[in-house]
């Protein structure tokens, strides 16, 4: 029932956003809504014991499960996502003291616990001080709503364009633009961009869909004088609405690529970045499996305009932004609205 009740409440913006999506009713969502939850809630009620000798390592086995796939491709609102609150800079031991916390609050000792867990929270909100990101790096928030990638046009790539140069001016040298921001990516969209860049020393790294016979990936591609070139490939795009395994199954073709264990970094104007797009920002293991790579900062890009209305952004910036500070990064945020 804890696990049921956390769980529906940490996602309920999601029935909202699928109505938005698909200008469609609540059914659809609240459908979807409860049917995601049913990992997460499986996970808990059968590794649920009365024993309290055994029910640490039980509850150790769940936080796992839910953390790595299959389970934690719907692992998201993660409990351990909190490593980064409680314990700043700590980077993977404060990934270890988190899981420990978490372990001790299923014991009789909880109370204590409890007590030592709030004083680290207290603590870090008191002393935390955010790493600080070179000024020639610059996130760009739009509010585009649906039109972001859906609208083609070059008068849409001019005005982004225009952005770009604007921020340009004030002395960013590498932008990033929101998941979706540049739509299908094609030879001719890839040279209007490098032909608009001339004269400049800017780097581009924006979000694309790259389509072929088979389905599409979602990537972010970096641009400049030099030329273009994929960045990165998303791991895991959202279940049902983007990654739709079934269909090769089925012998059908389309549907987002989930590049699961593929590019955790990548290298853009001399940095390593660790890349989140969207729904990865939510779980737990892609980000953990770009900090096995040690890189020099996070870039968390996202298209968030069917989430009106709702917290979704919100919780997908909380979750970024805790990692961010458990590993001691500096992070980018890029999102439509």
């Amino acid at each position: 029932m804890i696990s049921a009740g956390y769980f529906l409440a940490a996602s309920h913006g999601l029935p909202q956003g699928v109505a938005t999506f698909y200008s469609s009713d609540l059914w659809p969502g609240l459908l979807l809504w409860l049917c995601a939850s049913v990992g997460f809630i499986i996970v808990h009620t059968v590794l649920w014991t009365k024993r309290t000798g055994v029910r640490p390592c039980h509850y150790l086995l769940a936080a796992a499960l839910m953390a790595i796939p299959p389970f934690g491709i719907t692992g998201w609102a993660h409990p351990i996502t909190a490593a980064g609150v409680l314990f700043p800079g700590w980077g993977w031991w404060g990934l270890v003291a988190a899981t420990a916390g978490l372990v001790g609050l299923v014991t009789r000792m909880w109370p204590a616990v409890a007590i030592v867990v709030a004083g680290f929270w207290i603590g870090s909100a008191a002393t935390w001080d955010e790493p600080k990101l070179a000024e020639s790096w610059q996130g760009v928030d739009l509010e585009m709503g649906a039109l972001l990638g859906r609208d083609s046009s070059i008068e849409r790539h001019r005005d982004l364009i225009a952005t770009v140069k604007d921020r340009a001016s004030g002395g960013a040298r590498t932008i990033v633009l929101p998941e979706s921001s540049l739509g299908f990516w094609t030879l001719t969209v890839e040279r209007f961009w490098v032909q608009a860049l001339r004269g400049t020393d800017v780097t581009v790294i924006a979000g694309a869909a790259v389509i072929d016979a088979g389905g599409y990936d979602n990537v972010l591609v970096a641009i400049s004088t030099k030329g273009a070139r994929t960045l990165y490939r998303e791991r895991m795009p959202v279940p049902g609405s983007m990654w739709q395994p079934w269909r090769a199954l089925l012998s059908q073709s389309g549907g987002a690529r989930a590049h699961v264990f593929e590019n955790p970094v990548a290298t853009a104007a001399g940095h390593r970045i660790a890349p989140l797009i969207c729904y990865e920002q939510l779980i737990v293991w892609p980000v953990l499996h770009s900090m096995l790579e040690d890189p020099d900062l996070i870039v968390a890009a996202g298209n968030g305009w069917w989430t009106q209305g709702t917290s979704i952004v919100a919780i997908q910036r909380a979750s970024a932004q805790a990692w961010a500070r458990l590993f001691a990064k500096p992070i980018v945020f890029s999102f439509n609205t």
